[in-house]
């Protein structure tokens, strides 16, 4: 079983893939969060978690580590120093620690971010971050959701390199389809857009993966 850290595992999202690692087969979550009261709710899981901020020195969280999702967010807050920054600063301890993949929750738009009014800033930070990670060596997976809602997942998604539509997707089908991503073979250093639609993420993964 590989172990795999999750940043930003206090999140909405985050919480969804750890339970889904923690239910896998193939993973073992290590949930990374900020603050030590945050570590309680995995802990009672018995979750392995590991205190971490993306702003500072965080060598040690990738000790002993495998694969890394990245689904951590500032929630507009602080988009350069943690969406952009952060995310840069995982990737070059993810590098150093020769991490067999490495899984962006990115966001639709981060392709073009010039063209959204109201979140150009944070598209801009994913942008960056995203064409970072491609610039490295990692074997990489860049995932990037339409708006997210808190309906139920349906296990099916429309997935395309473009998809050139707008729309919406649950956060359960997106932490299924990172958590999908880790695998070896699948969506191997792809960028990908989804929204709700009516193919099974594992076969909507294997169609981008036989590039």
């Amino acid at each position: 079983m590989e172990n795999v850290l999750v940043a930003g595992a206090n999140g909405t999202t985050g919480k969804k893939i750890v339970n889904l690692l923690k239910n896998s087969q193939y993973f073992v979550p290590v949930a990374m969060v900020r603050k030590e009261e945050q570590q309680k709710q995995f802990k009672k899981d018995n979750i392995k978690t590991v205190l971490g901020d993306l702003e500072k020195d965080i060598s040690h969280t990738v000790k002993d580590i495998d694969k890394i999702i990245f689904a951590a967010g500032s929630g507009g807050e602080k988009v350069i120093e943690v969406d952009q920054e952060g995310a840069k600063n995982l990737i070059n301890e993810a590098k150093k620690a020769n991490i067999k993949k490495f899984v962006m929750l990115s966001s639709m738009g981060a392709d073009k971010p010039e063209q959204s009014d109201e979140l150009q800033d944070y598209l801009k930070a994913k942008h960056n971050a995203d064409e970072y990670l491609k610039s490295t060596a990692l074997v990489h997976s860049i995932v990037r959701p339409g708006s997210l809602t808190n309906d139920g997942g349906t296990g099916k998604i429309k997935l395309q390199s473009k998809l050139n539509e707008k729309g919406a997707i649950s956060r359960d089908d997106v932490a299924q389809t990172l958590v999908r991503s880790l695998h070896d073979d699948s969506a191997k250093n792809e960028t990908f857009e989804i929204i709700n639609g009516d193919t099974l993420i594992g076969k909507a993964l294997d169609a981008v993966s036989v590039h």
